[in-house]
């Protein structure tokens, strides 16, 4: 079986304590279990990286090699490369991906 390592970016990490820092304002409790969570699916692409589904915004633009876990409601989004599996996001569903992105791009 093929291993991958998992690296997250620091946007992603930035997400993810955001996320669990608003989570934790309300309850610590859930909070670590979210963070349990998201850990834990985002290290199943360890063994199984083309298991996310490819970031259906993107595919439409031709843009197929960035793939993505949902994790309700956040959607983790990454790209395998080579034997890496890089992490580039956290972002809320409910939000646009592509806002999203263009914001970051835009405030660097």
């Amino acid at each position: 079986m093929v291993h991958f390592d998992v690296i997250w970016s620091a946007a992603a990490e930035r997400d993810l304590r955001q996320i669990i820092r608003y989570i934790g304002r309300e309850n610590p409790q859930n909070a670590r279990t979210v963070l349990e969570r998201i850990k834990h699916k985002a290290s199943e692409l360890v063994s199984m990286p083309e298991r996310g589904r490819m970031v259906p915004e993107f595919e439409t633009q031709g843009i197929r090699h960035y793939r993505e876990l949902v994790i309700a409601p956040w959607r983790l989004i990454y790209r395998i490369s080579g034997k890496d599996v890089l992490v580039f996001c956290l972002v809320d569903s409910r939000r646009n991906v592509e806002d999203v992105l263009w914001e970051r791009v835009t405030q660097e």
